[in-house]
């Protein structure tokens, strides 16, 4: 499927749809990451911004963390929002997506929500729907999770002071991980001095040079001295091929406390979820003094009410 990046943007340059982070500028993820503070430091505070909107969730596939986030974002903004039940639609019935779409659309929706696993597929939905309904990727197959991006980048402002001198360790799954592809692309438009990817050799893109980052094999060199390690989830579901065996993985690649002495005394340690203790983090470092990943899921809240009334209100 031949994507359209330039489909995200109206004719001012102002977000009509999230859909991937490429063409973002410094000043776009500053104006969303400042305004998700804004939210956040009225947490539990009802707005009013989006009173009268209607937004539709999509998911394809299964999400706790981002698909509530978005539901209660939604709903602190006061915007009527739409749980479409995939599993029981009309989708099983042989309706296509451009179909069904269709017929939300003429429900009056203003914005549908979209995780599906094959990519491309909210940029698709994009393509089609009528020009007063934005669109937003939750996650579409290994390609971009772009939403998780920013919250990331929300929970490393909090606790860093600025991303210019940062280093950055994005460790596990690289190859099939939609998270870490928009979270590299995010750090490199933040300025970030150096990303480095470690896993397996199995797990590494063939064209991670393309992707401006440094690619180190080994766990205990590729978090030495780092402010940032960024955890990721084995993508069982995803792999092909003959599978990892979870045990050697996490004898090599699970993040313990004696392994995360390497890094800096103040690292922060984040995970976009879901965690499998025992597997690529120890217990005792995901609910340690390092750990952060509790932040991200709080700040997903504030970051995600922020892109849905930066969109919706830049329409008006």
């Amino acid at each position: 499927m031949e994507i359209d990046y330039n489909i995200q943007f109206d004719s001012k340059n102002k977000l009509k749809h999230f859909l991937n982070i490429e063409l973002l500028s410094e000043s776009h993820i500053n104006q969303i990451l400042d305004l998700a503070e804004k939210y956040e430091k009225n947490e539990g505070k009802k707005f009013d911004d989006l009173n009268g909107s209607t937004i539709a969730s999509l998911f394809f596939e299964p999400s706790t963390r981002t698909k509530t986030t978005f539901e209660l974002a939604a709903k602190r903004l006061s915007a009527d929002f739409i749980n479409i039940d995939i599993a029981n639609s009309s989708t099983l019935k042989g309706e296509s997506i451009k179909d069904m779409i269709k017929t939300l659309e003429a429900m009056s929706c203003d914005m549908f929500i979209v995780r599906h696993s094959v990519s491309g597929t909210s940029h698709y939905i994009a393509s089609e729907v009528d020009k007063n309904i934005s669109v937003i990727n939750a996650g579409d197959g290994s390609h971009a999770h772009p939403t998780q991006a920013m919250l990331d980048m929300f929970t490393i402002r909090k606790h860093k002071s600025s991303f210019k001198n940062l280093k950055v360790s994005i460790v596990g799954d690289i190859l099939h991980s939609r998270v870490a592809k928009s979270v590299i692309t995010s750090l490199k438009i933040l300025g970030v001095s150096t990303i480095n990817i470690v896993g397996p050799k199995s797990l590494i893109p063939n064209n991670y040079a393309d992707m401006g980052v440094g690619y180190i094999e080994q766990l205990e060199d590729g978090i030495s001295n780092v402010d940032v390690i960024i955890m990721l989830r084995l993508q069982i579901e995803r792999m092909h091929e003959a599978l990892i065996s979870t045990d050697d993985y996490f004898k090599d690649y699970g993040l313990t406390q004696k392994k995360l002495s390497n890094a800096k005394s103040d690292v922060i340690v984040m995970h976009p979820g879901p965690i499998n203790r025992g597997v690529e983090i120890d217990s005792d470092v995901a609910d340690g003094k390092n750990s952060v990943i509790l932040d991200q899921v709080s700040s997903g809240i504030s970051i995600r009410m922020a892109i849905l009334s930066l969109i919706l209100n830049n329409r008006k």
